[in-house]
């Protein structure tokens, strides 16, 4: 099969409607958008959330909560996802996201959360971490150090 004998699967492209070319296509004259008003109009219609003046959804429903512009933002690890590096390992953020464990390094670093168990010796230094995640580690044999 050369380039040029390419074709589409049948049934796959569809003939597009030619509006307003003559009365025997049934799309004549007024295209299909039937006679004046304002969906007629080029531009007519209105805009997205337009109720017809009822008092819109959004403006019925009310406004909760707010955006902690001060949040500190963490990407959080647990401790049992460390067991897969080898005993005596020291990490570190940078070493996580070499690893694949997290994707980038958020502005406030890496936060350790304390889920699941640790069984391997392992030095980690993190921004943050949770008083169990701490005592895992250290349980293990690990230290946690606090960048």
């Amino acid at each position: 099969m050369k380039l040029h004998e390419l074709k589409p699967a049948k049934g796959a492209v569809k003939e597009v409607k030619r509006k307003g070319r003559g009365r025997a296509t049934g799309n004549g004259k007024t295209a299909g958008r039937g006679h004046n008003g304002q969906n007629s109009r080029s531009g007519g219609g209105v805009r997205i959330g337009f109720e017809g003046g009822q008092m819109p959804l959004a403006r019925r429903l009310p406004k909760r909560g707010f955006t902690n512009i001060f949040a500190k933002v963490y990407n959080e690890v647990n401790v049992d996802v460390l067991n897969k590096f080898e005993d005596g390992t020291t990490i570190t953020p940078e070493f996580l996201k070499e690893m694949g464990v997290i994707k980038q390094i958020e502005k406030n670093g890496v936060k350790i959360l304390g889920n699941g168990n640790l069984e391997k010796n392992l030095t980690i230094k993190a921004q943050k971490f949770t008083k169990s995640a701490a005592e895992k580690i250290e349980a293990a044999g690990g230290k946690a150090e606090v960048i």
